[in-house]
C-alpha cells in the first residue's frame, strides 16, 4: 500500500509538472528565443544558437541573417556579449538598423542608384544621400532568409531573391553559412548564382564592442588595418574613384593605435563622415592566411582578428549612432559604441571599371569568405 501511495504521489507530481507551463530557456547571452518568433511577409523568423566546446555562443536570427549576440571569454574568463543588437524580432522589424546583418544584394553604396549592364541603365532606390545603400530600403537585411541548422555549430541561410528585387536584375539564389569553429572563430561563407547578369557584393554588418558593455565607446580600442590606402569619398560618402595613400594620414592604422587617434576632425575625410566610414584597400590580396584587421579592447583583453579574401574592408566607427536607439538589456546606443569591419568589394564598383569587378553572370558562382576570430590578450 505504501508503495502504491508513493507511485500515486510520484504520478501526481509528474502530472503537475507536466501541466505547469515551463519557462522558456534563455540563451547564455540572455535572449529569449520566443521573442524572435514571428511571421514577416508570410515567412517565419526564429533564433538559432551556435556553440563550441569552449563555451562560446553565437545567436543568429534568419531575419536579415543577423548576428544578434556573440559570447566570448575576456582575460579573466568572464563571458561577454561583444556585438550590438536587439532583444526581440519586433525591434529588428520596427527600428531601422543594419546591426549584425548579412547585407545584400550590394553592400555599401552605388552612385545615385544607377548602374549600366550591357548598355541598359538600371535605376535603383536612392536611400542614402541620393545613393543606393546596402541593396536599397528593403535589402536583404530586412528580408527573411530560410534557415537550416546543420549541427550545433553550423547554420546555413538561403535567400531566394526575385528578378527586380529593389530593381536589381536576375533571380538570385544566395547562401550565407555561419560556422562557429573550435578556435573561437566565426567562419562566414557567401555564395550566389543568377539567371541574368547582375551585381553582387555581400558582407556582415556586425557592430563590435569588445568591452562587452555598449555603454562604453570603442575609441580606446587598439586597431590595426593591413592597408596603405583608402578609396576616398565626397561629402555624400560616395567614392571618387581615386586611391588615397595614407602615409602620414591620421586614418592610417598600419601601425596599430587607438581608434581615437584616427578620428582627427581636421582631416577632411574624417570630417565628411563625422568619423571613419571608409573602404580600406587591403594589402592581403585575397590571402586568407594574412590578417586583414585586428582590434583589441584594453579593459577586457578581448581581441578580434578579421581574415577575408575580399579586396577591401569598410571600417566604420559608429558615427551615426546618436542615442535614439535602445538595444539589448535596455542600453541606449550612443555615438562610437560599435565598430564595424565589413569585408567587401569597393563601394560603387559597378561604376568604376578600374576596380575589381562585382558582375555576376549566369553560370558563374559568386563566392566570398570572411572569418571573425576572437582571442584574449592578457
Amino acid at each position: 500500500m505504501k508503495t502504491l501511495s508513493k507511485l500515486l504521489f510520484a504520478g501526481a507530481c509528474m502530472a503537475t509538472f507536466a501541466c505547469t507551463p515551463q519557462q522558456e530557456a534563455l540563451t547564455q547571452s540572455g535572449l529569449n528565443p520566443k521573442n524572435f518568433q514571428a511571421e514577416v511577409n508570410g515567412k517565419q523568423t526564429q533564433l538559432y544558437t551556435l556553440t563550441n566546446a569552449n563555451g562560446m555562443e553565437v545567436c543568429i536570427t534568419n531575419f536579415g541573417g543577423r548576428i544578434v549576440s556573440i559570447m566570448v571569454p575576456d582575460k579573466n574568463g568572464e563571458m561577454k556579449d561583444v556585438v550590438l543588437g536587439f532583444d526581440s524580432i519586433a525591434d529588428y522589424i520596427n527600428v531601422p538598423s543594419d546591426f549584425g546583418a548579412a547585407i545584400g544584394r550590394y553592400a555599401n553604396r552605388i552612385n545615385q542608384g544607377k548602374l549600366v549592364l550591357d548598355g541598359d541603365t538600371i535605376l535603383l532606390p536612392q536611400n542614402n544621400y541620393g545613393h543606393c545603400l546596402h541593396g536599397g530600403p528593403t535589402g536583404w537585411q530586412y528580408q527573411v532568409y530560410a534557415g537550416q541548422q546543420v549541427n550545433d555549430s553550423t547554420l546555413q541561410l538561403t535567400m531566394q531573391s526575385p528578378d527586380g528585387d529593389n530593381n536589381f536584375p536576375g533571380n538570385v539564389t544566395a547562401h550565407v553559412t555561419y560556422t562557429l569553429k573550435g578556435d573561437n572563430s566565426i567562419d562566414i561563407k557567401y555564395d550566389a548564382t543568377t539567371d541574368k547578369k547582375t551585381v553582387i557584393n555581400m558582407t556582415n554588418h556586425s557592430y563590435f564592442n569588445l568591452s562587452g558593455n555598449p555603454q562604453n565607446t570603442i575609441t580606446d580600442n587598439i586597431l590595426y588595418v593591413n592597408a596603405d590606402s583608402i578609396t576616398p569619398v565626397d561629402s555624400t560618402f560616395m567614392t571618387t574613384g581615386e586611391m588615397l595613400a595614407l602615409e602620414d594620414n591620421s586614418m592610417n592604422f598600419k601601425n596599430a593605435k587607438s581608434i581615437n587617434e584616427g578620428i582627427d576632425m581636421t582631416n577632411e575625410q574624417v570630417k565628411f563622415g563625422m568619423g571613419i566610414d571608409h573602404n580600406y584597400v587591403l594589402n592581403t590580396k585575397g590571402n586568407m592566411e594574412e590578417v586583414a584587421a585586428r582590434v583589441v579592447c584594453p579593459s577586457t583583453g578581448i581581441t578580434l582578428e578579421v581574415y577575408t579574401d575580399e579586396p577591401g574592408i569598410q571600417v566604420y566607427t559608429g558615427n551615426f549612432l546618436d542615442g535614439t536607439v535602445t538595444g539589448k538589456k535596455g542600453i541606449v546606443y550612443q555615438q562610437r559604441v560599435g565598430l564595424c569591419l565589413e569585408s567587401q568589394h569597393y563601394p560603387d564598383s559597378p561604376n568604376k571599371p578600374q576596380w575589381p569587378s562585382v558582375i555576376l553572370e549566369p553560370g558563374q558562382t559568386y563566392q566570398s569568405h570572411c572569418i571573425f576570430k576572437f582571442g584574449v590578450e592578457k
